[in-house]
């Protein structure tokens, strides 16, 4: 039976630095760690490596101490006013620095001739430091679903071009399983389980809150789970993702990353009966 290499978002805990996020997956039994190194909106949390040269050091120790790797980092936002030289190749650097194996890609720009154009050199910046880049589908951006994804991604047509499968998402945005059959396995690198109740919030406020603060342990809410990551490489990496600001704070973050990696466990064993 294959084994699924497991590690954890950053959204486990997006207080902690990307030092503190690699201890954790250490701490958790996970081989990988997911950081944040550019901002998902204004005035939002993320961690500057590229100026903060005290806190790359820290990572890079952290990295070396413990074995575990930067699995993705997190979020290249594409849209209109797209700036390679200005916004990403800084961070890329960094990322290769870090030994990174994954960028995640969010999609904003509604033109998409000019997305795939920039989606395209990105990936092309990626490639020779050993990065994939990886389109995170999500119902209230510019690319919706897996179908969206497909489409961008094919049309980019780049070594190392990707889609990531967030089983939230994937639930919410109208996905079907059978859209994953036709997925080419060099594009799927890794992917995020979770859960939560289906069908979920009507407006996209509401979805944005749910997405970022208030998930489920895999197995609690009403997502198919089993039935998706039996569709998927049975070797694939999975980032744990199950950010709660209700649930986690009380329980603390060690506590709460062992419950969601002993929940996904459980669901991943299902998967590959």
């Amino acid at each position: 039976m294959a084994h699924h290499p497991l590690a954890l978002a950053q959204l486990m805990a997006l207080h902690l630095s990307p030092p503190q996020m690699v201890q954790l997956a250490a701490d958790t039994g996970c081989t990988g760690a997911g950081i944040r190194l550019w901002p998902t909106a204004p005035n939002t949390v993320f961690y500057p490596l590229v100026t903060d040269l005290a806190m790359r050091r820290e990572t890079l120790a952290a990295l070396r101490d413990t074995g575990v790797r930067i699995l993705d980092v997190e979020v290249a936002r594409l849209n209109e006013r797209f700036d390679l030289a200005r916004d990403f190749a800084p961070v890329l650097a960094v990322c290769a620095e870090l030994g990174a194996a994954h960028i995640n890609v969010v999609c904003d720009d509604t033109v998409e001739s000019r997305l795939v154009a920039s989606y395209a050199a990105l990936c092309e910046a990626a490639r020779p430091l050993g990065l994939s880049c990886d389109i995170e589908f999500m119902p209230w951006t510019a690319v919706k679903t897996l179908a969206d994804a497909k489409r961008v991604v094919g049309a980019a047509a780049q070594a190392n071009g990707g889609l990531i499968v967030d089983a939230l998402h994937f639930a919410r945005s109208g996905s079907r399983l059978e859209d994953l059959d036709d997925v080419p396995r060099a594009w799927l690198h890794w992917a995020q389980i979770c859960d939560g109740p289906v069908p979920g919030p009507t407006t996209e406020a509401e979805l944005i809150y749910a997405a970022r603060n208030e998930r489920l342990l895999p197995g609690e809410g009403d997502i198919d789970l089993p039935a998706l990551f039996a569709r998927l490489p049975a070797d694939l990496t999975v980032s744990i993702e199950v950010p709660s600001v209700s649930r986690a704070p009380k329980l603390g973050d060690r506590a709460w990353a062992a419950q969601a990696k002993a929940a996904t466990e459980r669901v991943l064993a299902r998967a590959a009966r």
